[in-house]
């Protein structure tokens, strides 16, 4: 039973993983599709931190585990529920704290000036450097714009 609960945590969570909004990394279905490109000079850089939201899985994966843990390994009757419920809270924050970590990361807010004279700002995962001064190109699909160089 304990295994099983296991492999169903872990499985739930690698759901938890997170898209990239990278200039760089394109999925199988944006692959081929035709974007406008418009060029310009970057105006601005400014770090920011993309955060995708939690779904509660990983309090929730992390409470179970942590429950079953320690419930069936410390003591018996009211011992043995008394530190699955410690568990269970221990489990549910350590779970949170994971999941936060595997949805937030660091991305840059990116300000082009364009050659028409629009200024656009793009923000996108900061897999690239950008310097105020770059010339750059702006890829759009009508759903989505990257900047890259």
């Amino acid at each position: 039973m304990k295994r099983v609960v296991l492999i169903l945590c872990c499985t739930v969570l690698t759901g938890c993983a997170v898209q990239p909004n990278s200039g760089s990394v394109y999925s199988s279905h944006q692959a081929g599709r035709e974007q406008t490109v418009r060029t310009g000079v970057v105006e601005s850089v400014r770090e920011v931190t993309i955060d995708k939201g939690q779904s509660g899985v990983g309090t929730l994966a992390g409470g179970a585990l942590g429950g079953i843990a320690a419930g069936s390994n410390i003591g018996r009757g009211n011992g043995a529920i008394a530190a699955g419920i410690l568990g269970a809270v221990a489990g549910g924050v350590a779970g949170k704290h994971v999941e936060s970590n595997l949805t937030q990361r660091r991305g840059l807010e990116i300000t082009v000036r364009l050659d028409s004279g629009g200024l656009r700002a793009v923000t996108q995962d900061a897999d690239e450097a950008f310097r105020v001064g770059d010339r750059v190109r702006l890829l759009s699909t009508g759903r989505s714009t990257r900047v890259t160089h």
